[in-house]
C-alpha cells in the first residue's frame, strides 16, 4: 500500500515538474520571440539623434517612426545594455528584420549610415549654408558665420571673396553629425583632389589660377542658360580679358545690386559702385558670383576658340545668345533685343 502511494506521489511530482517545465519553456519562447521579434518595415527608416535629443526622445522616435516591437522589452534591454547613458548623435538606419538588440548595439556604438551630401545651383553663401544645414546636423547660421569669417577663409588659403570657390558641387558621403570644422576640412581635401595637375595645367594655358577659373566659370554659368553655350561664352570673356577690355557682364551687375531676377539692365544699374561691377572695373571681379558647377568649370578650362567679343540675348527670348565680333553687329543685336523687351512690356 505504501509503495502504491509512493508511486502516486512520484507521478504527481513528475506531472507538476513537467507542467512547470512547460510553463518555463513557453515563457522562455515567448520572451525570446519578443526580444528577438524583428522590426517589420517596408523600407529603411532613419533615426536622427542630435545633441539635444534625450534617451526618452529616442524611444519615442523608434515607436513613432520605426514601429518598435515592444517598448517594455526595449527599455529592459536598453537598461541591461547601458544604452540610456550612452546616447550618441548621428543618423542611424533601422532596417527590416533587425531585432531590438541589433538596434541598441548600433545606437550604442554610434554606427551611423552616411548622408549623401549634395549641393548645386548655389548663388550666395546664405544659399550654401541653408542647403547644407537641410542635410546635416549643422546649424545654418553657424555655418554662414564660418563662411563669412576672413580668418577662417585665410586658414584654408582663400579670402572672404573667394572662399566659396572651395566648394565643388558634387555628391559627398559624410556623417550627418559632422562638425563645421570637419566639413570645411573635407571640402578643402575635395577641392585639392578636383584641382589636380591636369586641370591646373589647363588653367595655366588660359592664363588663370584655379580660383580665377571658378570666378570666370561663375559668370559663364550665370550668363548662359544652355550648357552648350558655356565654351563659347568662356572664349568670349577670355578674348576680352586678353585684349584688356572690361568684361561688361550683366550677371556681375545683378550680383552687385543684389537682384538676380533683373530682366533689363538699366543705366542706373551700371553705375552701382561695387568691385563686382565689371562695367566699371577691369579684369575679373574679386570672387565668384555663384558656386560654379563642374560643367561650367570644365567648359571654362576648354573654351571655344573664336573671335567673338560681344554677346546679346536673342530677340526670341529663348535664353540663347547672338555673338558678334564687331560693336556695330552687337548694336544691331542689342537693338533687336530691346525691341523684344519693349513688346513684352519688360522695362
Amino acid at each position: 500500500m505504501e509503495q502504491i502511494k509512493k508511486k502516486k506521489r512520484n507521478k504527481t511530482v513528475l506531472l507538476i515538474t513537467g507542467s512547470l517545465l512547460l510553463v518555463f519553456i513557453a515563457a522562455g519562447i515567448y520572451l525570446y520571440s519578443t526580444v528577438f521579434q524583428p522590426f517589420s518595415l517596408t523600407e529603411t527608416t532613419y533615426i536622427h539623434i542630435d545633441q539635444e535629443k534625450s534617451y526618452e526622445e529616442v524611444v519615442r522616435q523608434l515607436k513613432e517612426e520605426a514601429g518598435l516591437p515592444s517598448e517594455k522589452i526595449f527599455r529592459l534591454l536598453a537598461e541591461r545594455m547601458n544604452y540610456p547613458n550612452m546616447v550618441k548623435t548621428g543618423r542611424y538606419a533601422i532596417e527590416d528584420g533587425m531585432t531590438m538588440p541589433d538596434v541598441i548595439r548600433k545606437l550604442r556604438s554610434g554606427t551611423q549610415t552616411p548622408v549623401n551630401l549634395t549641393f548645386n545651383n548655389i548663388r550666395i553663401r546664405e544659399n550654401l549654408a541653408g542647403r547644407i544645414s537641410q542635410q546635416l546636423m549643422i546649424d545654418s547660421l553657424s555655418l554662414l558665420n564660418a563662411l563669412e569669417d576672413p580668418a577662417n577663409a585665410e586658414k584654408f588659403g582663400f579670402d572672404e571673396y573667394t572662399f566659396i570657390s572651395m566648394f565643388i558641387p558634387n555628391t559627398y558621403e559624410v556623417y550627418w553629425d559632422t562638425s563645421i570644422d570637419n566639413l570645411l576640412n573635407r571640402m578643402k581635401r575635395e577641392y585639392e583632389l578636383f584641382w589636380n595637375e591636369e586641370r591646373k595645367e589647363k588653367a595655366g594655358k588660359i592664363g588663370l589660377t584655379p580660383v580665377q577659373v571658378s570666378t570666370l566659370a561663375s559668370i559663364v554659368e550665370e550668363e548662359a542658360t544652355y550648357a552648350d553655350e558655356y565654351p563659347i561664352v568662356a572664349g568670349l570673356y577670355l578674348n576680352r580679358l586678353n585684349r584688356g577690355m572690361r568684361l561688361e557682364a550683366d550677371p556681375t551687375v545683378k550680383f552687385a545690386v543684389g537682384d538676380f531676377a533683373l530682366r533689363r539692365i538699366l543705366f542706373r544699374h551700371l553705375e552701382v559702385e561695387s568691385p563686382y561691377n565689371t562695367y566699371k572695373n577691369g579684369g575679373l571681379p574679386p570672387g565668384p558670383i555663384r558656386v560654379p558647377s563642374i560643367q561650367a568649370i570644365e567648359a571654362t578650362l576648354l573654351p571655344q576658340q573664336h573671335r567673338y567679343l560681344f554677346m546679346c540675348a536673342k530677340d526670341d527670348l529663348s535664353g540663347r545668345h547672338n555673338f558678334a565680333t564687331t560693336h556695330a553687329e552687337h548694336a544691331r543685336n542689342a537693338a533687336a533685343y530691346q525691341r523684344a523687351l519693349n513688346a513684352m512690356g519688360i522695362y
